[in-house]
């Protein structure tokens, strides 16, 4: 199993966030690097994991207003540590950072394990809520 670290708000280079998105196929992220960068940067909260090399292989971050709500946008792992713990890892460290928030959402693909992995983590999909299912709406450009 490939071993990994996690950085709370570390340094990242321009270089490396491109070329972790390009390894996860996130080519709309790619396609403008500048605006990638700025997101990534005017996030509130940035988590990365690194190999034992210091590579960048994994990036999580979290917008919020750290009263009422966080969003956790871009949790991607390279493929070659996808299995490895370094998303859940990241994850936690959200959860852990934003535990006093009322809510935590999370859009993401219907990709196939998604939902068995944020389960895992605590999520619950939208039409599963309890006592009502929830609706989610968003707008994409």
């Amino acid at each position: 199993m490939p071993e990994f670290s996690v950085h709370l708000g570390s340094e990242l280079s321009d270089a490396e966030i491109i070329d972790l998105y390009e390894s996860v196929g996130w080519t709309s992220y790619t396609a403008e690097p500048a605006a990638l960068l700025r997101a990534i940067r005017g996030s509130a909260f940035v988590v990365a994991c690194r190999n034992d090399a210091g590579a960048l292989v994994g990036l999580a971050r979290a917008i919020s207003d750290d009263a009422t709500i966080c969003y956790v946008q871009d949790v991607l792992v390279n493929p070659a540590f996808q299995g490895s713990g370094a998303g859940r890892s990241m994850l936690e460290a959200i959860q852990s950072r934003y535990g006093h928030v009322r809510q935590t959402v999370l859009v993401t693909d219907n990709e196939p394990g998604q939902r068995a992995f944020y389960e895992a983590l605590g999520f619950t999909e939208g039409s599963d809520y309890k006592p009502e299912p929830l609706r989610m709406f968003a707008l994409f450009r």
